[in-house]
């Protein structure tokens, strides 16, 4: 190794032959430990091998008691091999017994060896095993060396993740990339899905490691990343968005670190090292990954995504190799992910796919609407998960309660199996109740509507018995398309949903966008608090032609038919006056153009500001119905960001003052006999679902699932008896009582089934 790089680059290819040679894996093993330690001019070559228990294995070595391989373990940071394992860093030593770490091992006589260089064994950031050299004699290492042996340990990584050591395994054991992990993370979407798992932007895998031309190399490397950064630069000057939901301070920041000096100098050494320019970004991205995962710090940890996002641009810069999204999916696929947009689940086929997975994306995400619609269990919010699992695990995802199981042992995938078959039992206990009305033992009905936002959506109003679509975003049409609708597009789109579902009445919202809500072909407008900026009505009053567009294209659709439009983010009465203005111009131009009109037309609001809570004698003297958006209601009540992990917790549907806050829109909306749903997610959860028609209200929309088990929930209950338990919580506001914990014991007490 110290005659220059010609060492380096003559042992990978050496064992790149002896990976190649039909030997058993303890064989192919053994010649490689005595290959490094030759070329490093050391008497020791130990690898150890982390196994799912969280102790490190000595597998081969060459130079130490050969017996004690298979017998010698330690745990993640006892002694210096341990140390190395759970830092994740090199360590040289000149004298390794007086390190405060060494620990002794007998059985090894490794006590005559006084010089001590290890490196740990890294995959995707993650520690698979650590690789040790020892010299009898005291000797300082080479920066050169330690990257010699760094990028050895790169080859044995890609031996640890085939899967072949695992033969070497004791019975009962396995190597701690096939362990079990049991993993938590945000319910996005209900249902348990068992399968294999299927990443949505696969790893790109390094096969060459070794530059036969360091001179190519370079050149290469220059090449990719100046065509990465005209990437990065067209990308912000378009104002597209980063991946999904993300805007364009993230790309702003990623352009920083496609520049950023120490990167490139870290670049640069891995390719002087003897790598090629794949292998050395694959390399710097392994160290980056196991130092900043072990970051406590959010603010580091989420700069790994962006350091993630540049590594694997350049690598595709590199190879030619756009990451495949979409299409045919193997049988029983679980699909993982950092991150996806809605589009980009819309692109794969149905048949096959049995859940979701992500790292990002809480509840109220739009790729999380998307699956709640398509009926696909999915689970958020899971820290690095793509860089736990690889393709073909077996995984789990329970979307009720948030719980993702990776290569599950044979009793949690029973236990689960059985729970996916009770699911299913109860499916068609609630599918018995399609056709039965949702009414209480005390004889009050409740209409239970159906959200939807896709064509496909349509078909489950029948299926669930849905008296109605109670809430169509007409937005996700715009969020899946590659350029904006245009007015035919549209008139198509809700032509065929009332066609789709025939008698049944549908409310459209009109476009609903800002805040999260981006379209990735308009140009985003920087604002420092999105949510309460340029968003839904305002658009399209402050634009009025794209609501024109729509309003026409929806009034175009109804052809003789009876039509429902709401609109959102009303915060004041003359805004919605405004809006039936355009509405009621745009009904008389048809006329005059001699288009059939809709031969019944109802103009509602949605409400979900509360400015609104004082306007409700003036809005339900001019609107057709009220539609509640207890979403964003509920969130702007308590200042509190419902995707914000920190301050979710802050606010509770079934505390009083929301409570009260609800209530004051039924009464409003009886006083004037005016209709009025709520179609946030609170209705489709059956104990809130009872709250609410405990306080007044008669009609709840929500995802075509959460139909049978609020359904099969109100008909259990008295109503009268919910109400004289609910009422005096609500009006003597007592912060010492749980409304929630009262209302589920009211529920367990008399039978009710949640």
């Amino acid at each position: 190794m110290r005659g220059g790089l010609g060492g380096p680059r003559l042992l990978l290819r050496r064992l790149r032959e002896v990976m190649a040679e039909p030997v058993s894996a303890q064989a192919r093993l053994d010649r490689i430990v005595i290959h490094i330690a030759a070329n490093m001019v050391a008497e020791v070559c130990s690898v150890y091998v982390l196994r799912s228990d969280g102790k490190l294995e000595l597998y081969a070595t060459e130079g130490l008691n050969r017996e004690a391989v298979h017998l010698t373990t330690m745990t993640t940071g006892e002694g210096l091999v341990g140390l190395i394992a759970e830092k994740a860093e090199p360590l040289a030593l000149a004298d390794a017994q007086v390190h405060p770490a060494f620990s002794y091992r007998p059985e090894t006589g490794e006590e005559i060896y006084q010089s001590f260089l290890g490196v740990p064994i890294l995959r995707g950031g993650n520690t698979l095993g650590v690789l040790v050299v020892q010299n009898r004699a005291r000797r300082t290492y080479s920066e050169e060396e330690v990257e010699a042996l760094q990028t050895t340990a790169m080859l044995l990584a890609e031996m640890i993740a085939s899967g072949e050591l695992q033969s070497l395994a004791a019975p009962g054991q396995s190597l701690s990339l096939q362990k079990p992990m049991s993993l938590v993370g945000s319910a996005l979407s209900d249902g348990v899905g068992l399968g294999h798992v299927v990443l949505h932007e696969p790893r790109i895998i390094v096969k060459q490691l070794v530059a036969e031309n360091p001179e190519a190399e370079s050149t290469r490397l220059d090449a990719a990343i100046l065509a990465m950064r005209e990437q990065i630069d067209q990308l912000i000057a378009r104002g597209d968005r980063y991946g999904a939901g993300e805007h364009r301070d993230v790309l702003e920041t990623v352009r920083m670190f496609a520049n950023d000096r120490g990167w490139m100098r870290r670049l640069r050494e891995a390719l002087d090292s003897g790598l090629t320019a794949e292998a050395a970004v694959e390399r710097v991205q392994n160290d980056a990954r196991a130092k900043l995962q072990r970051q406590t710090d959010p603010y580091l940890r989420e700069r790994l995504h962006d350091l993630d996002d540049l590594a694997n641009r350049l690598l595709q810069q590199l190879t030619g190799v756009a990451p495949p999204h979409g299409g045919a999916l193997p049988d029983n696929a679980i699909l993982v992910a950092r991150n996806m947009g809605p589009a980009a689940l819309l692109d794969y086929e149905r048949a096959n796919l049995r859940g979701l997975v992500l790292e990002d994306g809480g509840p109220t995400s739009h790729v999380a609407i998307i699956a709640r619609a398509l009926g696909i269990p999915a689970v958020g919010d899971v820290p690095n998960v793509t860089d736990l699992v690889d393709t073909g695990d077996s995984i789990i995802v329970d979307g009720g309660s948030g719980e993702v199981q990776l290569r599950p042992p044979s009793d949690i995938e029973t236990a689960y199996g059985e729970k996916a078959r009770l699911r299913a039992r109860r499916r068609e206990q609630f599918h018995k109740l399609r056709d039965v009305p949702a009414l209480t033992r005390d004889g009050v009905e409740i209409g239970l509507h159906m959200n939807a936002g896709l064509l496909i959506d349509c078909q489950h109003a029948s299926e669930v018995g849905a008296q109605s679509i109670g809430l169509f975003r007409t937005e996700l049409q715009f969020m899946v398309a590659p350029s904006f609708p245009r007015q035919s597009q549209q008139y198509s789109l809700y032509k065929r949903v009332l066609d789709a579902v025939g008698d049944i009445p549908v409310t459209f919202r009109t476009l609903d966008i800002g805040s999260d809500k981006v379209l990735p072909y308009m140009t985003k407008v920087e604002e420092e608090n999105p949510a309460l900026g340029w968003r839904a009505i305002r658009i399209g009053l402050d634009r009025p032609g794209l609501l024109r567009m729509q309003l026409r294209a929806m009034l175009r659709a109804a052809e003789g038919r009876a039509l429902r439009i709401m609109f959102p983010m009303v915060a004041k009465v003359g805004e919605f006056v405004a809006a039936r203005e355009i509405c009621l111009r745009e009904v008389e131009f048809l006329r005059q153009h001699d288009y059939r009109t809709p031969c019944e037309l109802k103009l509602g609001v949605m409400v979900e500001v509360p400015s609104l809570l004082w306007q409700l004698d003036e809005i339900c003297q001019l609107v057709d119905f009220l539609s509640v958006g207890s979403n964003d209601l509920t969130q702007y009540l308590f200042a509190a960001d419902r995707d914000n992990k920190r301050v979710s917790a802050r606010y509770d549907d079934l505390s009083a003052p929301n409570l009260r806050a609800l209530k004051s829109i039924v009464d409003a909306a009886a006083r004037y006999g005016t209709p009025v749903t709520l179609c946030g997610e609170m209705g489709g959860r059956p104990l809130e679902a009872l709250a609410l028609a405990a306080i007044g209200f008669r009609g709840l929309s929500m995802t075509p699932s959460a139909i049978g088990p609020v359904k099969a929930a109100i008909r259990a209950v008295d109503l009268g008896a919910l109400r004289a338990v609910l009422m005096p919580m609500i009006e003597r506001l007592d912060h010492s009582v749980s409304i929630r914990q009262e209302l589920q014991a009211f529920a367990d007490a008399n039978c009710v089934h949640l």
